[in-house]
């Protein structure tokens, strides 16, 4: 069974929803999204299994979004900021066989652990 950690370290909803599927006995894969940037179509699916928008997706706090200009850009134009500028991600997705959650607070990440087999 895999587990998928959007994962930054500097998060406290990250390091939390990750201390949570440890202390659930799992194994995940950490993805470093600041190093790694998902690509446009995985992050488009990240958010659509999620439920959310686009923008809800976002981090509009980030200085990058107002230097983009990114208030009244259309979704498109959102994507392609955060795969560039991965900061203004939100954080942390989470993929389990149950689903795709952003875990804010990290102890969302719960409703989609699976239970352990015994």
């Amino acid at each position: 069974m895999t587990i998928t950690i959007y994962h930054n370290a500097r998060c406290s909803n990250s390091r939390r929803a990750l201390e949570l599927i440890l202390a659930g006995g799992f194994d995940p894969q950490i993805i470093d999204y600041i190093a790694e940037p998902p690509t446009r179509a995985v992050l488009a699916g990240l958010i659509a299994g999620a439920g959310l928008s686009v923008r809800d997706a976002m981090r509009t706090k980030e200085p990058e979004y107002a230097a983009l200009g990114l208030a009244d850009a259309a979704d498109d134009a959102l994507l392609d900021a955060m795969v560039a500028h991965p900061t203004l991600i939100n954080r942390p997705f989470v993929v389990t066989p149950l689903g795709v959650r952003l875990c804010r607070p990290g102890d969302l990440v719960q409703g989609i652990l699976p239970a352990k087999e015994a």
